[in-house]
């Protein structure tokens, strides 16, 4: 991706903004108890914060599978976020690709529920280290 500062502040603030209002949807669904559509909600959120630390560091990359992986190598391999934050991320994934493909899954209030607070640190971590460090 080939942005100018100004772009990559732009896009950085759209997926730090889209992180924030993914996530803010999982209350409702939660509320309601559509679990598989909280699962979706928690992972994408996460992958909104990915992403915009992504585009501020000057990475591109096209698909789920490469933004976990380049997210590792790049953070969490090298010290600067801890490991949790990846190994949580993981969890999510698997958890967002078994609710959104797999029809025998049941996403229950027991297994996605735990997910929500540790999301919510994700997402606070990764955005907070961004707004830090400009």
């Amino acid at each position: 991706m080939s942005l100018n500062e100004n772009e990559r502040r732009i896009m950085v603030a759209h997926e730090c903004q889209k992180a924030r209002q993914t996530f803010a949807q999982t209350e409702s669904l939660r509320r309601d108890g559509f679990w598989d559509g909280v699962a979706n909600r928690l992972y994408y959120a996460s992958y909104h914060a990915i992403n915009a630390l992504l585009i501020r560091d000057g990475y591109s990359v096209r698909t789920h599978h490469g933004t976990s992986v380049t997210f590792r190598q790049l953070y969490i391999k090298t010290g600067i976020l801890p490991v949790c934050v990846s190994e949580h991320y993981s969890v999510l994934q698997t958890m967002r690709e078994k609710a959104d493909y797999n029809c025998s899954f049941d996403a229950t209030q027991k297994l996605i529920e735990p997910l929500i607070e540790p999301t919510k640190q994700l997402i606070d971590t990764i955005l907070d280290f961004i707004e830090n460090q400009k």
